[in-house]
């Protein structure tokens, strides 16, 4: 691994009480099992449940590893790297992180929410993340790509901020129905 090109760890989403709701990791090597997984989620729960880091993302060192995390509502976001890694390239990949899904769950980021929008957090975590390489810390590119839309919005006309799930499926079933047609059109 190049030591000049910043390296994500893990990317964790948990309650206000210390249970997971979604979780990425990157550092097989350091993390392989569950149990080990689990021990990291619970000394990162332990040392931030009073801290309040509502309007801005707070820096906690935890052994050989830094994380960078935010509270809203009663969930808590972290991004964890490197205790070498630059703080304010992990804050950016939090920043995007949060703010993606602050877009798609339409400021209601409590557990019940992000649990119900489980698939639409899991494909913001992979935009923003690959093998722990960043892909991309800007919320309107990864909002974008998750709906499968141009940043533009130019793919409707409905704004990007407006488009419900419910929309998404009727958009992508329209779409299906007229491949079809063309489809059908094209063997007489």
């Amino acid at each position: 691994m190049d030591p000049l090109v910043p390296f994500i760890k893990a990317v964790i989403i948990m309650d206000g009480e210390g249970n997971r709701l979604s979780s990425k990791y990157y550092a097989r090597a350091e993390f392989p099992t569950d149990e080990e997984r689990k021990n990291l989620e619970t000394k990162l729960f332990r040392k931030t449940k009073h801290t309040n880091a509502r309007s801005e993302a707070e820096i906690v060192m935890l052994e050989q590893n830094v994380a960078i995390f935010r509270v809203s509502n009663e969930t808590r976001f972290f991004v964890v790297g490197s205790a070498h890694e630059n703080e304010l390239i992990l804050t950016s990949v939090l920043d995007g992180l949060y703010e993606s899904l602050n877009t798609l769950l339409r400021g209601q980021t409590d557990r019940r929410s992000v649990l119900d929008a489980l698939e639409l957090v899991i494909l913001t975590i992979d935009e923003l993340v690959d093998g722990g390489m960043i892909l991309e810390t800007d919320p309107n590119n990864i909002v974008s790509r998750v709906l499968m839309r141009s940043a533009s919005g130019a793919g409707g006309d409905v704004p990007l901020t407006e488009l419900t799930i419910g929309q998404a499926l009727a958009s992508a079933r329209e779409q299906f129905i007229k491949s079809m047609g063309n489809q059908s059109g094209q063997s007489i």
